[in-house]
């Protein structure tokens, strides 16, 4: 598997799809990330593979916020080893020294597979592998630590650690016919910007109201609306980055009725207005007040 590096200070623009959940500061050169598509043979389970190895200063931090995608998570660092449910608001994680962490993006069906229940028990926590996993998440987390021990910028340790994934959650597969269908309607909302109403997804899928909340409730932990307020605070995140922010032109590209509904939202969860936002993180902006690494 070829990986998808990106050096430190790399990655700015244009934003990918990964990136722009990624509310990167402009100069965070902290890390290095390392991507990696999954084997075929984990389709609807898991979506990719992210490792990355990072080196701040002694008495710094380097904050990395994320409006995290709906679905969870599994890492392993060398000090933990974690299932993460979806993050309804900001997810931040502050790295200091040095070290590294391997983590996979699952799709939407795999969450409660993996916690062997309801997706809603797990929203906004985080539970040790083990405690979902089991012994399997016990030898998951021995076999990545020994795979990069040695060198965690080494694609063969990257190789190792994530064929440690591959046995440890092979026994989830074949995804369940629940999970099939939460994936499709993820797709569907992060896929099309047109999507602006619940009942539109309804439509998609021939389901109840009901049917669809209960349907997201059980397998991501939030509801139908928030799937399509995630997509659209992600795109609009994408666009405040990409250029000089029109905030009133963002507001009605994203469908918002007025440029005050947007910025309350975009505010609440990413902590700071649509415009501050853009001259922080936009191309040429300039760093805030106690943001990442210097």
């Amino acid at each position: 598997m070829k990986a998808d590096s990106r050096p430190p200070g790399s990655g700015t623009t244009p934003q990918d799809a990964v990136e722009r959940a990624h509310l990167k500061e402009p100069d965070d050169v902290s890390h290095v990330m390392y991507r990696y598509p999954v084997d075929p043979e984990f389709d609807g389970l898991l979506q990719r593979f992210w490792i990355p190895v990072w080196s701040v200063p002694a008495g710094r931090e380097a904050p990395q916020r994320v409006l995290q995608y709906p679905v969870s998570l599994v890492v392993v660092a060398a000090d933990y080893a974690r299932f993460y449910g979806v993050v309804s608001g900001l997810s931040t994680t502050t790295l200091t020294g040095s070290g590294w962490a391997v983590g996979v993006m699952c799709a939407p069906a795999a969450g409660s597979l993996i916690a062997g229940g309801p997706m809603s028990d797990h929203t906004d926590r985080h539970v040790d592998v083990a405690g979902v996993l089991g012994p399997a998440g016990e030898t998951l987390t021995a076999r990545v630590r020994a795979a990069m021990a040695p060198d965690p910028h080494a694609p063969a340790a990257h190789s190792a650690a994530m064929a440690a994934f591959g046995a440890a959650l092979r026994p989830l597969l074949p995804v369940d016919a629940d999970g099939e269908l939460v994936n499709r309607v993820v797709a569907y909302v992060e896929g099309d910007r047109e999507v602006l109403r619940v009942g539109q997804v309804c439509a998609q899928f021939g389901l109840s109201e009901r049917a669809l909340q209960r349907l997201v409730h059980r397998r991501l932990g939030l509801t139908p609306k928030w799937l399509i307020q995630r997509r659209r605070l992600q795109e609009a995140a994408e666009r405040l980055r990409a250029g000089p922010a029109d905030l009133a032109g963002v507001a009605a590209a994203l469908g918002y009725a007025d440029q005050a509904h947007f910025t309350r939202d975009f505010a609440r969860v990413t902590g700071v207005p649509p415009g501050q936002f853009a001259a922080r993180y936009g191309a040429g902006g300039s760093r805030g007040p106690g943001s990442g690494v210097s």
